[in-house]
């Protein structure tokens, strides 16, 4: 799906650099980090629910930073960072965007059940 893709490469926000994956349903909007956002998102992306959310706000939670409880495996397994795996994301949320929004054209165009 065509999301706009909006940068700021400011020298505040490399140095201040955070991930933070929020959603703006009512704006059409992802904000990834401090640096990229992405808009353009039509309201029916968000309508295709797995289970309790979104697909996109599925995509969002799993791909958050976060650490782990124990220290042992904060210090020495723990090497997760979302900047490694950004352009991958971008394009996954591109592509689960198309997909909610032409599965829901296609709810849409079916006939409604006759009880």
């Amino acid at each position: 799906y065509p999301l706009q893709r909006h940068d700021q490469n400011s020298e505040d926000t490399r140095r201040a650099y955070k991930a933070r994956l929020k959603a703006d349903k009512a704006g059409g909007a992802i904000e990834l980090d401090t640096t990229t956002t992405l808009s353009g998102i039509p309201e029916t992306a968000w309508a295709y629910m797995l289970g309790n959310r979104s697909a996109l706000e599925w995509i969002l939670d799993r791909y958050k930073e976060r650490t782990p409880r124990d220290p042992t495996i904060r210090e020495r397994f723990n090497t997760y960072r979302f900047i490694d795996h950004k352009e991958q994301v971008i394009d996954l949320l591109r592509r689960v965007c198309t997909v909610s929004v032409e599965t829901m054209r296609i709810i849409g165009d079916m006939p409604a059940e006759t009880v």
